[in-house]
């Protein structure tokens, strides 16, 4: 073989190792509490514990919402607040189905356990609010691969229709869970799309 197949080789060989590293040390990130009810195939209903978010509203198309929102509280995390800390990033970031949206998406960072509203620092931006969530009893379906638009439609009908013949009752909007860094390839990546139920 000459050298340049063998450089193409080592390439591709070297993105992929570091792609399996980045996408385990994903796993390491901090996620919110919750009790496992029940487990289906990639489906499971699951009982949150109440949490901290940091979120902001964008009005955009999905892919330009998600970003621009990640931007928005990826600053707000990083330093950009009336304390000027760092706050330790969490995984998933959540945002709304495109199925569900009518104006704007919610893009949300979960906030560190140890982080209680009281003491966590006013944003920089104030398209950036801190607040209690609720979410309760929700049904969850789970992929792998980019969350694209098109991608996400197709598991949240799936989602929908697994919850429909289940008999629980949908309540509020579904939302879109990405546990990976943009920089993930899809073969490591992990997404969920939710559904709060009753």
């Amino acid at each position: 073989m000459d050298k340049i197949a063998i450089t193409i080789i080592l390439l591709v060989v070297a993105l992929f190792c570091m792609n399996m590293i980045r996408g385990l040390s994903n796993t390491k990130l901090e996620t919110p509490e919750y009790k496992l009810l029940k487990k289906s195939g990639s489906f499971e209903v699951r009982e949150y514990a109440p949490m901290v978010i940091a979120r902001t509203l964008v009005d955009a198309d999905f892919k330009e919402a998600t970003s621009t929102g990640f931007r928005r509280v990826a600053n707000y995390i990083f330093g950009g607040n009336s304390k000027r800390i760092e706050i330790a990033m969490t995984a998933p970031v959540i945002s709304n189905s495109p199925i569900d949206v009518k104006d704007s998406y919610e893009i949300a960072f979960v906030m560190p356990k140890s982080h209680k509203i009281e003491i966590l620092p006013e944003p920089d931006n104030s398209n950036v609010q801190v607040l209690e969530r609720n979410l309760g009893q929700v049904a969850v379906i789970s992929f792998g691969g980019w969350a694209t638009k098109s991608r996400v439609e197709r598991y949240h009908n799936k989602l929908e229709e697994w919850v429909v013949k289940e008999n629980y009752n949908l309540k509020g909007n579904f939302m879109v869970a990405q546990y990976n860094s943009p920089w993930i390839l899809p073969p490591f990546r992990h997404n969920e799309i939710m559904v709060q139920i009753d």
